[in-house]
C-alpha cells in the first residue's frame, strides 16, 4: 500500500457550518401540538383526572393513559456521567484559516471555505449534575466536528495536564476526589482528606495540584477560558509522514477568572452562573469564538524537549514550541432541549479521521476504552452513535446490526463481509487504500506491567509553573493550597502534601505551611517515601509568559457587564455620555437602584430601573460606576447594600467609577475627590474618581474602559482588610 493514500478518503459535498448539523437534528426536533395524544398518537380527552370506579372511587388499574404517563415520567432520566456530570453546551462551527496539508490530511483542516458544524460541551469534572458551576475544579472543554470524513471528538479540559500518567490510576483518583462514600460529602470539592490523602502519595500529580490551586480551575467564564487537548495525538500527512501534535483553544475574549471569595458566594447567589452566561450571550448575538492552535513536534525530534512526550503530566512550553493558529471556532446557537442534545452528547478521543492518529501515552490509550464503555452504560447500549446529537452528518454504513433501541433500518438479507449476495458482485474490505490508516509505528518490546523511567520527574514542570506566575497568581495558589489542606483533618496528610511542594519551590512550600498546625516542609522526608522517584530533569526555560494569566488583558469590554448604582436625584449628565461610551465599546450597562420602576433625576427626567441592591450583586458584575447627583449619593451612602455593593467589587479587585458627588459612597474606603481639578484620580489601581464637568470629553470613558480591559487589578492593597 503506498503511503500516499494512507490517509485520504473519498470527496464528500463540503458542509455549510452547523446549518447541515441542524437540517439532520431538525427531522427529530417536534414543536408543541395543539391536541394532546398518547405516545401511540391516541388523543386524549382529560389530563385532569385519573379513571376511577365513581368520582369518590379507587383509581382503575385499566387507565392505561395514567399508567403510560407515570411510567415515561419514573424513567426519564439516565444515570449521569461519573466525572463530568454538570455541564452545558453549544451549537456552532469551525473554519480553518489556511490548508494545513504539510501536517495532515485531515479533510476538515484544509479548505478555508467550509464551515464544519461543531457541538461543544463544557463542565465541570468533580460534581453531580446539581452542583454549582463555580466551584475550584477543572474544566471539561470537549468538540465534537461533523466532518465531511465523520465524527472527530477533541476531548479536554482548560488545564494542558493531567493528575496521574497510567489509566489505570484514573478511577482511584476519582474515587478519592469524590464525596467521601460513608458521608457522601463534600459536593463538588477537593477539600477533603480522601482526595489530599491520595495526592500525597502520588507525587505525580504535583503538576496537576499546582494549575488546580489556581485560578484556572475559577474562570471568570466558559468564553474567557482556554482549552488543550491534554494527551499527545499525531498528525499524519498525505505522505504518511508523523508528528506529533497538542492542541489547544484560545478565546478571544482573553483568559479571566474570578476571585476565589467571590466564587464561593457566586455559587450560592447562582449556581448556574456559566450555563447562563454561554446561554446569555449566544442569545444576544455575541458569539463567543476561539482560536484552535497546534504545537506540532516532528517525530524523532521530541527528545530535544527534555521530557518525554508521551507523559499527559508535562506540556510543552509554549516558548520552546510557539502555538500555530489555524482556525477559528464559533459558538453561535444554543440547543433546542438540553436533554436531547447536551446530556445525550457522547464524546469519545477514540472518534478520529484520516490524518489524526494516537499516541502512546498511556492515559489516553486507557481513554480510548473507557469513554465508549461509559456511554454504553450511560445511553442504553450499543446505539448511541444513532441519537440524533450525536449521528455523523456524512453517509456511513456498515453490517453492525440489532440491539436496544435501534433506529436504522436495514434492508436486505446481508450483515457480513465479505459478501456477494448484496450486490452480486464480491464486496471485500481487506487492506485497501482508502479510508483511516493506522500510523506503522515501530513498537517497543517485551510486554511488560511497568511505567517508563523517563516517566519519573514529578517535580520540574511544577516548578516551571511555579515560576511563570505573577506575584498575585502566586499568592493566590498559596491561598488556595491553604484552604484546601486546612480543610484535611489528619495533620499527616497536611505534612506530607507540603513536604511534596518543597521539591517544588522551598518558599511555596514554607508558605503554605504556615498557618497548617505542622512542621516546616521537609523535602528529605518527601524522598524517603514510597512513590518518590530520585530523577529530575533540566527545563529548557525557567518560566512561559504563557503559562500566565496576567499577562494577556483582553483587547476589548465586549459583553462585560457594568452596573451603575442610582437612585432619585441623580445627575444624568455626569453619566450619560460614560453610558454611552460603554456601551459603544461592547459593555452591558444595567442600572442598579433601591427599588424597582423609575429613579427621577435631578432634573425632573425617569430613568427606568433594571435591578435593584435585593435581586442583585456585585458578584455578576466586572465594573461598577457611582454617578452624581448629591441627593442620590446620599441616598446610596445610607443604604447598607449599597455600601456593600461597592465594598464587595473592591474586595474582588474589580474597575470602580466614582462621578462627582457619587465619590461619597467611596468614602467608605477612604477615598475622596478633594484637590481633583480636572484629572481623573488614581487613587489605587482599577479606582477611578472625576469631575464629570471638568475632564476633558471622552477622558473618563478611555481609562474606564482600559481598566476593565484588565479584568481585574490583582494588584490591588488590602483587600484582605475590606469587610464584605
Amino acid at each position: 500500500m503506498s503511503q500516499a493514500k494512507r490517509n485520504t478518503a473519498s470527496p464528500v459535498k463540503p458542509l455549510s457550518g452547523s446549518a447541515e448539523k441542524q437540517k439532520q437534528l431538525q427531522a427529530n426536533t417536534s414543536d408543541n401540538g395543539t391536541t394532546l395524544t398518547t405516545n401511540q398518537g391516541l388523543q386524549i380527552a382529560d389530563n385532569h383526572n385519573s379513571l376511577k370506579a365513581g368520582a369518590r372511587g379507587p383509581t382503575l388499574l385499566e387507565d392505561f393513559i395514567l399508567r403510560e404517563k407515570l411510567t415515561h415520567f419514573a424513567h426519564e432520566r439516565t444515570a449521569e456521567r461519573v466525572v463530568n456530570a454538570r455541564g452545558t453546551g453549544a451549537h456552532g462551527y469551525f473554519k480553518v484559516y489556511k490548508p494545513f496539508s504539510q501536517f495532515t490530511s485531515a479533510g476538515f483542516l484544509q479548505n478555508p471555505e467550509v464551515e464544519t458544524p461543531v457541538f461543544v460541551r463544557f463542565s465541570t469534572m468533580a460534581g453531580s449534575r446539581g452542583s454549582a458551576d463555580t466551584v475550584r475544579d477543572v474544566r471539561g472543554f470537549a468538540v465534537k466536528f461533523y466532518t465531511d470524513q465523520g465524527n472527530y471528538d477533541l476531548v479536554g479540559s482548560n488545564v494542558p495536564v493531567f493528575y496521574v500518567q497510567d489509566a489505570i490510576k484514573f478511577p482511584d483518583l476519582i474515587h478519592a476526589l469524590k464525596p467521601e462514600p460513608h458521608s457522601d460529602m463534600p459536593q463538588a470539592s477537593s477539600a477533603h482528606d480522601t482526595f489530599w490523602d491520595f495526592a500525597s502519595l502520588m507525587p505525580e500529580s504535583t503538576h496537576m495540584l499546582m494549575w488546580a490551586m489556581s485560578d484556572r480551575t475559577i474562570p471568570r467564564s466558559y468564553r474567557m477560558m482556554e482549552g488543550f487537548g491534554v494527551n499527545t495525538f499525531r498528525f499524519i500527512n498525505s505522505r504518511g509522514d508523523a508528528h506529533f501534535v497538542k492542541f489547544h483553544w484560545k478565546p478571544k475574549l482573553g483568559v479571566h477568572s474570578l476571585a476565589w471569595d467571590e466564587a464561593q458566594k457566586i455559587a450560592g447567589k447562582d449556581a448556574d452562573f456559566h450555563r447562563r452566561d454561554l446561554w446569555d450571550a449566544i442569545d444576544a448575538g455575541n458569539f463567543p469564538e476561539w482560536e484552535l492552535g497546534v504545537q506540532v513536534v516532528e517525530e524523532g525530534k521530541e527528545g530535544k524537549l527534555g521530557f518525554d512526550i508521551l507523559d499527559p503530566t508535562k506540556l510543552i512550553p509554549e516558548s520552546v514550541v510557539p502555538v500555530q493558529i489555524i482556525g477559528k471556532m464559533v459558538l453561535n446557537r444554543n440547543p433546542d432541549n438540553f436533554y436531547a442534545e447536551t446530556e445525550q452528547v457522547a464524546f469519545n478521543p477514540g472518534h478520529l479521521v484520516p490524518g489524526i492518529d494516537f499516541s502512546a501515552d498511556p492515559l489516553l490509550q486507557g481513554r480510548l476504552f473507557s469513554y465508549t464503555d461509559s456511554q454504553l452504560s450511560r445511553l442504553g447500549g450499543a446505539n448511541f452513535h444513532e441519537i440524533p446529537i450525536n449521528k455523523a452528518v456524512c453517509p456511513f454504513h456498515n453490517f453492525q446490526r440489532d440491539g436496544l433501541h435501534r433506529q436504522t433500518v436495514n434492508k436486505g438479507r446481508v450483515a457480513y463481509e465479505p459478501n456477494t449476495l448484496a450486490t452480486g458482485s464480491e464486496f471485500r474490505v481487506d487492506g485497501g487504500e482508502q479510508g483511516f490508516q493506522s500510523h506503522p509505528e515501530q513498537l517497543e518490546s517485551p510486554k511488560i506491567r511497568r511505567r517508563s523511567p523517563s516517566f519519573d520527574d514529578h517535580f520540574s514542570h511544577a516548578t516551571l509553573f511555579w515560576n511563570s506566575q505573577s506575584p498575585s497568581e502566586k499568592d493566590h495558589i498559596v491561598s488556595a493550597f491553604r484552604y484546601e489542606l486546612s480543610r484535611v483533618e489528619v495533620a499527616d496528610i497536611r505534612q506530607r502534601m507540603v513536604d511534596n511542594l518543597a521539591h517544588v519551590d522551598s518558599k511555596l512550600a514554607a508558605r503554605v505551611a504556615s498557618g497548617l498546625g505542622i512542621n516546616a516542609p521537609d523535602a528529605k522526608a518527601a524522598a524517603g517515601r514510597l512513590g518518590f522517584r530520585d530523577y529530575k530533569i533540566s527545563n529548557t526555560v525557567e518560566q512561559d509568559p504563557a503559562l500566565s494569566m496576567t499577562s494577556r488583558p483582553a483587547p476589548d469590554i465586549k459583553t462585560r457587564k457594568v452596573a451603575i448604582l442610582v437612585a432619585d436625584g441623580v445627575d444624568l449628565l455626569t453619566f450619560k455620555r460614560l453610558q454611552l461610551d460603554l456601551q459603544e465599546a461592547g459593555a452591558q450597562c444595567k442600572l442598579i437602584a433601591p427599588q424597582l420602576g423609575t429613579v427621577t433625576t435631578s432634573s425632573g427626567k425617569q430613568l427606568a430601573v433594571d435591578q435593584t441592591f435585593a435581586t442583585s450583586t456585585s458578584l455578576m458584575f466586572d465594573a461598577v460606576v457611582i454617578p452624581g447627583g448629591a441627593d442620590s449619593a446620599a441616598a446610596l451612602s445610607q443604604l447598607g447594600d449599597a455600601v456593600h455593593f461597592v465594598l464587595e467589587a473592591y474586595k474582588h479587585c474589580k474597575s470602580i467609577c466614582a462621578l462627582d458627588d457619587g465619590t461619597q459612597l467611596m468614602a467608605t474606603l477612604g477615598f475622596a475627590l478633594k484637590g481633583n481639578g480636572d484629572k481623573v484620580l488614581e487613587p489605587t489601581v482599577g479606582v477611578l474618581l472625576a469631575d464629570a464637568r471638568k475632564a476633558p470629553e471622552g477622558q473618563i470613558s478611555q481609562t474606564l474602559i482600559a481598566a476593565i480591559a484588565c479584568h481585574r487589578h490583582w494588584e490591588r492593597l488590602n483587600v484582605d482588610a475590606i469587610p464584605a
